[in-house]
């Protein structure tokens, strides 16, 4: 009778230890491997870096936990973590009721709205100015959401893209008549010398489509993680950190402090 009894507290010890473990392997932080800057890019150094990158590692820092930037490619990104390679999403990813079915986020961390982006000589105000015009939009991106359900009535040629470049590339080089993709992005976008020229012609208005805000994608399943991270993005909110990298990356505060 006494061997079951020691082979259950051998099986429980084993447990445990491989729990401890567990928690104290490194957070892969998933990001897309495609820069997306300024929040992920790749410095001189060939390190990841920019304000999520940077915000993830000080949220790490504020759960006592390490961290390792483990890029994936975006539209598989969701995939990636529920099948266990990352161990969360921390990339510009909305709160969205869609997204809410497969996996769960935190409270969301930043929001900023949807721009339009043409030549500046465009006469062009907002979508009642798309009739015939030719749209670029990333994929699997709350801006395409918002293309599909919002503008399908409007006149506008929608082309999807897999990466963010390619439409701000297809823009410069006369393919596209426009973009629609987040606003801060394209103020950085903006300001390269090849942009000269073009300008923000307007901002999306708020739509379902857009969700809540930006916040960190998770496993349904780890509730655990997702109180630490909570408290973890309330705490550099407070501290003023998230204000800081902010500033310091974006020129201008984005953080959701309620």
């Amino acid at each position: 009778m006494t061997f079951p009894l020691k082979r259950t507290f051998a099986a429980a010890a084993l447990l445990g230890l491989a729990a401890t473990a567990q928690a104290n392997e490194p957070l892969k932080v998933g990001i897309s491997g495609e820069p997306y800057p300024p929040f992920t890019f790749k410095a001189a150094s060939g390190d990841w870096t920019g304000f999520e990158v940077d915000l993830a590692l000080a949220l790490c820092d504020a759960m006592g936990r390490e961290c390792e930037i483990t890029p994936t490619g975006w539209s598989g990104i969701i995939a990636s973590l529920n099948a266990e390679r990352i161990d969360m999403i921390m990339n510009s990813m909305s709160i969205t009721a869609k997204r809410q079915r497969v996996i769960d986020f935190t409270r969301p961390y930043y929001f900023t709205p949807g721009a339009y982006v043409a030549a500046d000589d465009r006469e062009m105000s907002g979508p009642e100015d798309l009739d015939g015009l030719v749209l670029g939009v990333q994929a699997a991106t709350t801006n395409a959401t918002y293309a599909r359900r919002a503008l399908r009535d409007s006149g506008v040629d929608i082309r999807i893209y897999n990466q963010a470049e390619q439409v701000n590339n297809d823009l410069l080089s006369g393919r596209l008549d426009a973009i629609l993709a987040d606003e801060i992005a394209m103020v950085q976008f903006l300001e390269r010398d090849e942009a000269e020229g073009f300008e923000i012609k307007a901002t999306a208005p708020r739509h379902e489509a857009y969700g809540e805000g930006v916040g960190i994608g998770l496993r349904q399943a780890d509730d655990a993680l997702e109180a630490d991270l909570n408290a973890a993005i309330a705490a550099v909110i407070e501290d003023g950190t998230c204000a800081s990298l902010s500033e310091e990356y974006l020129g201008t505060d984005v953080c959701v402090y309620d």
